[in-house]
C-alpha cells in the first residue's frame, strides 16, 4: 500500500503540475476509483488546496464553482464536457474562467469534437488521461509540455512501459491495432482480484499485463484507443471500434451524444447499431440518416456505416461516464438489462 501511495502522489504531481497557489477540483465521486485516488488520496498526500463538492452534475452549479472558487486545475470526464456542450453558449459567457489553467479528462476516451469544443469555450488546453481500477494510477497521459493530438490517449508517464501485442502476446509494429499491455512493476499495480486468483493470473503473461483494451501506437509514440476488446465489432470480416464511429457522428451538429454497439447478423456476423441523441427539438429524418451514413463512410470507412439508427433521449452510462453498452444490447434484443445500480 505504501508503494501505491507513493505512485499515486508521484503521478498526480507529474501530470497535474500544481503550484502552491493553485485550486484543484476533481469532479469524480469518491466512491469511484478516480474520485478516491485523485480526489482524496493524492491531493491530500500532496497537501494541495482542493475543491470538494458533494452534489451531482448540474451545469449552473459547476460553472459557478469554476468561476467563484477560481479553480485552476480541473479534472473531469468527457461525459461531463459532453453534457456541458448541450448548454446555451450564453451560460458560459456570463462566467469568468480566467483563473483556469488546464483541464484534464478521464473515464472514457475524449472524442476530438469534445476536445475542440472545450478548447473553444474555455480557451484552455484539455489533457486526456487513461488508466484503470487495476492500475491504481494514471498510465498513459497527456500533460504539459507534450503537444496534444486530439483523440489520442497520449504517451506513458514516467516509470510506465506500454506495448501493443497480438493474441499470442507478441509485440506488434507501429500503426498496427492490437491488445494494449503494460509491463509489470509500477508502484500501484494491483496484486489480486478478491477471491479470484485464477482471473488475476489470466491477466498476466511474460511480465505483461493485458488491459483488455485495443489500441495502436503511431510513429511519434502516441497511443490511440480503439475499444474494449470485447466491444469491437466484427462486421463482414472487418474489425470496427465503436469509438471511431461515435467520434465521427459527434462531429455532426445535429448529434449531441451517441453510442454504438454490434448486433448479431446471419450474413455480416455483426451489424453496427447506432443510438443517437439529437440536439434540441430536432427530429430524425431520412435526410439526416443519409447525412450520417455518408459522413461515417467518408470519415471512417464504408464498412463502419451503421446498419440501423435509433433516437434516444439519454445514452446509458455509469457514474464514471462509461457507456453501458450491455444495457443498449439488452434493449435492442428485448432482454432485461440486468443490474442498473451503477447507472448515473
Amino acid at each position: 500500500m505504501h508503494g501505491a501511495l507513493a505512485d499515486m502522489k508521484q503521478s498526480w504531481q507529474e501530470i497535474f503540475q500544481l503550484e502552491p497557489e493553485d485550486a484543484y477540483w476533481c469532479t469524480a465521486d469518491p466512491a469511484w476509483i478516480t474520485g478516491l485516488v485523485y480526489g482524496i488520496i493524492a491531493p491530500f498526500a500532496a497537501g494541495i488546496c482542493q475543491v470538494q463538492f458533494s452534489g451531482t452534475y448540474h451545469a449552473s452549479n459547476w460553472l459557478e464553482i469554476l468561476d467563484r472558487l477560481k479553480v485552476t486545475i480541473w479534472y473531469t470526464a468527457p461525459t461531463a464536457l459532453r453534457m456541458l456542450m448541450q448548454e446555451d453558449t450564453a451560460k458560459f459567457s456570463s462566467h469568468n474562467f480566467s483563473s483556469l489553467k488546464r483541464i484534464y479528462s478521464v473515464g472514457e476516451p475524449l472524442n476530438p469534437e469534445i476536445y475542440h469544443w472545450a478548447r473553444r469555450i474555455f480557451d484552455r488546453e484539455v489533457y486526456d488521461t487513461w488508466w484503470q481500477s487495476e492500475t491504481g494510477s494514471m498510465m498513459i497521459i497527456n500533460k504539459p509540455p507534450l503537444p496534444v493530438k486530439p483523440g489520442s490517449m497520449g504517451k506513458p508517464r514516467q516509470g510506465v512501459s506500454a506495448v501493443i501485442c497480438d493474441e499470442a502476446m507478441q509485440q506488434l509494429p507501429t500503426g498496427q491495432q492490437g491488445l494494449l499491455c503494460l509491463r509489470e512493476g509500477w508502484g500501484s499495480m494491483f496484486r489480486t482480484y478478491y477471491r479470484n486468483e485464477s482471473a488475476y493470473a489470466e491477466k498476466f503473461k511474460d511480465g505483461l499485463y493485458r488491459t483488455g483494451d485495443l489500441a495502436w501506437q503511431d510513429e511519434d509514440g502516441y497511443f490511440w484507443y480503439v475499444s474494449r476488446a470485447d466491444d469491437v465489432i466484427n462486421t463482414a470480416g472487418h474489425l470496427v471500434g465503436p469509438f471511431e464511429v461515435e467520434s465521427a457522428l459527434l462531429e455532426l451538429d445535429e448529434i449531441v451524444d451517441v453510442a454504438v454497439i454490434g448486433a448479431d447478423d446471419p450474413l455480416l456476423h455483426k451489424r453496427i447499431i447506432a443510438y443517437v441523441k439529437l440536439r434540441g427539438d430536432l427530429k430524425w429524418s431520412k435526410e439526416l440518416e443519409l447525412k450520417c451514413r455518408i459522413y461515417v463512410s467518408n470519415k471512417v470507412s464504408t464498412t463502419a456505416i451503421p446498419a440501423e439508427f435509433y433516437v434516444i433521449d439519454r445514452i446509458p452510462k455509469n457514474q464514471s461516464g462509461k457507456i453501458l453498452r450491455r444495457v443498449l444490447k439488452a434493449v435492442y434484443e428485448g432482454k432485461e438489462p440486468g443490474d442498473l445500480s451503477t447507472m448515473e
